[in-house]
């Protein structure tokens, strides 16, 4: 009842036979547990014409929601009680990216292939310490490198930074291990550094593993085209 009572207040309502609570209801239904359209067709004895147009409508609405559904930036302060997180301040969250598969036509599959053979979309999210999203980025080619997506990827107000795994290089904004170190604890501090930036930044891996598990979609490819994930990725809110 809460979402719908969210997306009710972005603009979705009832239509003249079918309740706002039934539209999400067919929402869920299809992320949670990646009921295909023909499923959705038959539980709810509609056609899926009217099953697909419910669901664009609820997913354009809940992208709408970015600013309650988004946690605002909040940096690591002094005062920071987190053993994980209390060395980094002035950082804005950790940042990591994932791959989830989709349909894509022929003739661009090669743009979206990985190098595992994959089609996928290349999926980049930043999260907070207490594992609440602050920024999704989605649409780009599983061909596309890591650098490449960050340049199209978040702000980076001056003086902060985000934590990035070493598949990223370090420059403003962005703060990344130490290169052929291990994690474990040693006495050389560059692996000491690596091994309290691995805790912290670990955050945004359970983020995306938690996402996939819930959300049923995300783990197996989409037979939703790959404009139904252009549609316009959230921007991050400042305090």
């Amino acid at each position: 009842m809460c979402l719908c009572t969210l997306v009710r207040s972005v603009g979705l309502s009832d239509s003249k036979y079918v309740l706002l609570e039934e539209k999400v209801a067919k929402f869920l239904n299809v992320i949670a547990h990646d009921y295909k359209n023909h499923n959705i067709k038959f539980n709810f004895k509609q056609s899926g014409q009217r099953v697909s147009q419910y669901f664009n409508n609820v997913l354009k609405a809940i992208l709408r929601l970015q600013g309650v559904l988004l946690k605002t930036l909040e940096p690591i302060t002094i005062n920071c009680t987190d053993d994980r997180w209390r060395c980094f301040q002035n950082c804005l969250g950790a940042l990591y990216g994932t791959y989830v598969r989709v349909c894509v036509p022929a003739i661009d599959k090669p743009r979206y292939r990985t190098r595992k053979g994959e089609i996928v979309t290349n999926v980049l999210g930043v999260c907070s310490q207490d594992m609440q999203f602050i920024y999704v980025l989605l649409g780009w080619e599983g061909s596309a490198s890591n650098s490449r997506v960050l340049r199209d990827a978040v702000n980076r107000p001056n003086g902060f930074y985000y934590l990035v795994d070493a598949g990223y290089i370090n420059g403003e904004g962005f703060l990344a291990l130490y290169r052929g170190q291990c994690y474990h604890l040693s006495t050389r501090r560059e692996r000491g550094f690596n091994m309290k930036h691995s805790a912290a930044r670990n955050v945004i891996e359970k983020c995306f593993g938690l996402l996939k598990i819930r959300w049923a979609i995300l783990r197996t490819a989409s037979y939703y085209p790959i404009k139904t994930y252009m549609l316009p990725s959230p921007q991050p809110h400042q305090t």
